[in-house]
């Protein structure tokens, strides 16, 4: 009884909010009775009626005549060259900084053309001012746990990645007092309890135009104006109202059918879309180069034809798992390995986030040995657990890689060489950072695969 009165109580508010944005002024140009001469037209509305040029606000005032609704755009006296649109509005004139960069705005709305700039304003404005207490409230009492979106994720079958890996490892570094050699001895695992760990991700909420009446997810009540009602979420498709997008819950469940592309995809969107604990073109290359090319002499060093890498990445774009990688498709594994170099090179945000970037290069800079595993151990724990896991994976394959340096020629520092500025990018394109950082992330690198087996 309660949920149906809720449901009600919810659904009168909703009619009245739509009732409401139909009750709103319409707009009313106020046009020019003479033409206004320009010496140069920067703007669309300088060649249109409601166009006075330049003219007080008193006389803005007085032409727009007491009438809800009407409105004129005007050029101002004190700033010749800025554009003023004169609203009337609840028995008073406003005045608002028009702006134009292929769509008319004067705030973060963007209209195609002043008409529907300001009817959505007067929609928003008649119902700020009609339901301002209501619509204060509407956040205090979201029903966005009931809502289907938060149900389906609850009730799906699927097995959960925080099974698949554990909390990662926290060790103490010891001394061995007894051998003067700057090299990690012993390791000694602490609370190295298991803890089952979730990939959260923040919804990507970009500001959508809704077609006909729409309801937010989160508060459940109507979206008004004309465009730019509110949010969606790219990756899942979660609607809500702007005000609401900041209370929603990091809990985004990517859309397979939202996520266009593998490359070039947020590595944690990807890992939540496909159900799985790391990228699936990081396991399959990984899969094929043990497979065939652990011996194969400069590997990872040696470039493969950029033609067949490009095409391999086309292939997992558009066929993700299915993509064929194997011996007969692609006989040099030069180019599956450089299919990985270019995945994790690609990555908006790189498996060494650029949060945690600076924080890996000061500790690379610690002289001590033992103090400097220990600094890189406890930034590895603050990695996102998909970047986590990721870079665990990695970092266990180039070990293995280095195994076999007898006939592949590659060692961990090789290895570092390479894959430092691939994992690793500072959060600012600078070429002189960049540049003095080289040292830094190659060694970071490098002691991550040296000693895997302790710090991760």
């Amino acid at each position: 009884l309660k949920s149906s009165s809720n449901a009600s109580v919810i659904l009168n508010r909703n009619f009245l909010l739509y009732q409401l944005q139909q009750e709103a002024p319409r707009p009313k140009r106020v046009t020019c009775p003479q033409e206004v001469s320009t010496f140069t037209v920067l703007y669309p509305f300088q060649n249109t009626l409601i166009f006075h040029g330049i003219i007080s606000r008193e006389y803005a005032d007085e032409l727009l005549d007491g009438v809800e609704g009407a409105y004129l755009i005007r050029e101002s006296q004190r700033q010749p060259g800025t554009y003023t649109l004169a609203l009337r509005f609840g028995h008073q004139s406003l005045n608002y900084r028009l702006f134009y960069d292929g769509k008319h705005f004067v705030g973060e709305k963007r209209f195609e053309s002043v008409h529907d700039l300001v009817t959505d304003a007067l929609i928003t404005l008649y119902i700020e001012t009609k339901a301002a207490e209501y619509i204060a409230k509407m956040t205090t009492n979201p029903i966005y746990e009931h809502l289907g979106y938060t149900s389906l994720l609850k009730d799906k079958t699927v097995h959960r990645l925080s099974r698949a890996r554990t909390e990662p490892r926290r060790v103490t570094f010891q001394r061995d007092e007894k051998i003067t050699s700057p090299v990690v001895r012993k390791t000694a695992l602490k609370d190295a309890t298991e803890k089952q760990c979730s990939y959260e991700k923040i919804h990507n909420f970009k500001v959508h135009t809704f077609r006909g009446p729409h309801w937010c997810e989160y508060c459940a009540n109507f979206m008004w104006g004309l465009i730019a009602q509110g949010v969606r979420c790219s990756d899942c498709g979660l609607n809500v109202h702007k005000q609401c997008s900041k209370l929603v819950p990091s809990d985004c469940q990517p859309d397979l059918r939202r996520i266009k592309k593998v490359f070039s995809c947020d590595l944690t969107t990807l890992v939540k879309a496909h159900n799985t604990t790391r990228p699936m073109v990081v396991d399959m290359c990984i899969r094929e180069i043990e497979l065939r090319g652990m011996k194969s002499e400069g590997l990872y060093r040696v470039s493969g034809f950029s033609e067949h890498i490009e095409d391999v990445r086309l292939s997992f774009d558009r066929d993700g798992d299915k993509a064929d990688i194997s011996a007969s498709a692609y006989a040099d594994i030069n180019i599956i390995a450089g299919v990985l170099k270019l995945y994790l090179r690609d990555l908006p945000i790189p498996v060494i986030t650029f949060d945690l970037y600076s924080r890996f290069i000061q500790s690379a800079k610690i002289p001590d040995s033992e103090s400097r595993l220990e600094a890189i151990h406890e930034t590895l724990l603050q990695l996102p657990p998909a970047h986590y896991e990721t870079l665990r994976y990695l970092m266990a394959h180039l070990k293995r890689v280095t195994m076999c340096e007898k006939d592949n020629l590659m060692n961990a520092e090789n290895l570092g060489i390479v894959f430092g500025p691939t994992l690793m990018q500072p959060p600012e394109l600078n070429a002189l950072t960049t540049l003095n950082d080289m040292r830094q992330q190659k060694l970071v690198v490098q002691l991550m695969i040296e000693h895997e087996d302790v710090l991760f």
